[in-house]
Order: structure tokens, then sequence, then C-alpha cells
């Protein structure tokens, strides 16, 4: 089966749900920590072993590429700031992938800016990484994309991550319905429901942002009829394709922020900070004092 080389991020809509784009800290680019989340997620793909990465990119979005384009701005800002590491990690990516923006000219839905990707895509398979969410896993391990292409690699079947939600959350995502097909890890899925009222779902797994999809998924969504808002929701056309070819979906081993949601930036920023060596011990001394005073 072949490799899963390429690798979509819909950075349209990227950033925050909660900030405003501003003239100086574009919201696309707001770090976590002390890296932009992009990076963490263009990184994941990286590791995953993706060679090509297509950023779907609606207007306004230039601080995106400009990042990750050779920049004596942004370098000789690095440099000064003595953020040498990642500049290193900068030119590392530049060096070993290859950066593909593509416009998104309305922002009609994740359907529709997947679908964009089709003309750089083809018929080969990919894996579609959401901007917004990071996903940490333990050094060493697998992570969640490369957990996803080696089941595609073993199975032909498009595979997408899934992760168990609170009933009070499950309006928030889309949500599948599916079978048990290795132990509690792996389903085969069923149908797919776009944010389904608590009474209406059929499982508590959601979608969590990790897909990676044959190239038949551009077919269905160009079949996908605009639902609510005019949108184009891509868990319509994973639906026809599951029930066609069949999906799989897999419980991803790591730890997803929501960097787009407030509380989630927050946590993110706190959970990734405690995993950094130089701020671990000073944080956690701070978390002790602070939950003395609550």
């Amino acid at each position: 089966m072949n490799k899963v080389r390429k690798a979509l991020i819909p950075a349209a809509g990227l950033g925050t749900r909660f900030l405003p784009a501003t003239k100086t800290v574009p919201k696309e680019m707001l770090t976590v920590v002390d890296q932009p989340i992009l990076l963490y997620v263009i990184e994941e793909a990286i590791q995953a072993g993706i060679e090509d990465i297509v950023l779907i990119a609606g207007r306004g979005k230039h601080a995106i590429e400009d990042f990750f384009d050779r920049s004596y701005e942004v370098e000789d800002l690095l440099e000064k700031s003595g953020k040498t590491d990642l500049l290193k990690r900068i030119v590392d990516i530049r060096e070993n992938v290859n950066i593909i923006s593509v416009r998104q000219k309305q922002a009609l839905g994740l359907g529709h800016a997947v679908a964009c990707g089709a003309p750089v895509i083809g018929k080969e398979s990919f894996a579609v990484l959401l901007g917004d969410e990071i996903l940490w896993t333990e050094p060493g391990r697998a992570n969640g994309t490369a957990q996803l292409a080696q089941t595609y690699q073993e199975t032909g079947l498009s595979t997408v991550g899934v992760m168990d939600v609170a009933d009070e959350d499950v309006e928030k995502y889309g949500i599948i319905k599916a079978a048990v097909t290795a132990g509690v890890e792996q389903f085969k899925i069923e149908d797919v429901i776009e944010k389904p009222k608590l009474s209406e779902a059929p499982s508590r797994l959601a979608l969590m942002g990790r897909y990676v999809f044959t190239g038949k998924i551009f077919d269905d969504l160009k079949n996908t009829q605009p639902g609510k808002n005019g949108e184009i929701q891509l868990t319509d056309a994973m639906s026809v394709m599951a029930k066609r070819d069949g999906m799989l979906a897999n419980r991803i081993n790591g730890t997803r922020f929501d960097a787009g949601d407030k509380f989630g930036y927050i946590t993110a920023n706190i959970e990734l900070a405690l995993k950094r060596p130089e701020l671990s011990a000073p944080l956690k001394d701070y978390i002790k004092k602070l939950a003395a005073r609550l």
C-alpha cells in the first residue's frame, strides 16, 4: 500500500476563534508557549513522513506563507531575540518538506477547504491536520498522523482519529456511529453526524482534527450539497465514503489541545510548558502556590 506523503492543512480559519487578527500579531501565528500553533502541526506532519504540505489559506493569510518562506526579516528577528532553536527548526522545515499554498476564495466550511486541495493532491492518499489543534504524543511514540497513516497502509481504508467526549461536549463535534473492530481502539465507521444533539448522538466518539483519506474523498466533496450557512461539511462526504468504501476510526494515543478555544488555548500553554525542562519546575511551583490561594 502506498505511503501517505501529502498533507493538507486548512488555514483559512486557522488560529483562534476568540481573537481578531491584528497588523502586528496575525491570529494564525499566535504562539503556544513560545512557538506558533502552526509549527506544532507542521512538525507533526513531517515526523509522520509527510513530504508535501498544502496550506489552504484565505485572504490576508500572507503571514503563514512568509513565516515558512526564506525571509531576512524573520530570520534576523529570531536571531537577535535569541530564538536560534526556533530558527533552526524553521530552516529544517524548508529543507525537508515542500510547502504549497492554495487560496480558498470563500470560507464555505471545512469540506470546501479540503476540496480546494484537489488540484495539488490529485488522486493520492493524503492526511488532513486541522491547524488550530495541537496533538502531543510521548517522545519516541508514533504521533497521531503517523498512527492513522500506518492503519491506512495496512488496510487501504481511509482512517480518522477519534476521542471520547463528555455528554455536554457532544454538540461541538462530528460524532461517529461505529462498530468495534480491534479491541477498544479501532472502529469501523457506519455513519458520521455533524454536531448532533445529545439525544441523537450515536456514540460519544468525536472527530479530533486528524484524518487520512484516499483521493476519492474529493469526488464525494464535489457531490456534497451545502448545508447550514451554505457550508460544505466534510462529515457529509465522510459518511458517503464510509458506506461505499469503508472507513476506520482510531482512538489516538496522545493528548489533544484545541488551541482555537479560550480554555483550550490556556490549557495548551500550561500543559506544554510543563513538558519543557526549563519551565517545568518553576511552573509546578507556581501552580502549587496558586492552588493554595484558591
